[in-house]
C-alpha cells in the first residue's frame, strides 16, 4: 500500500523544454521533490540534458 503524504513535500517531474523546440529525439526528465507550501507555482531548474549534451531549462510537468 502506498504511503500517504502527511507533509507539504511532493514528488514532481521536470522535463526539458529546449529539446522539444529543437526537435532532438528522446526525452530528458528528472524526478525531484519540492515543498508545495514554499513553492506553489511550477518549478523551473537548469539541469544537464544528455541528448543535447548541455545544460538546459527543465520545467515541472503535471
Amino acid at each position: 500500500m502506498a504511503k500517504k503524504s502527511k507533509g507539504n513535500r511532493i514528488q514532481i517531474i521536470l522535463e526539458c523544454t529546449e529539446q522539444k523546440k529543437a526537435g532532438v529525439p528522446g526525452i530528458s526528465r528528472y524526478v525531484t521533490e519540492k515543498n508545495r507550501k514554499n513553492t506553489p507555482d511550477r518549478l523551473e531548474l537548469k539541469k544537464y540534458n544528455p541528448y543535447m549534451k548541455k545544460m538546459t531549462v527543465h520545467k515541472e510537468i503535471k
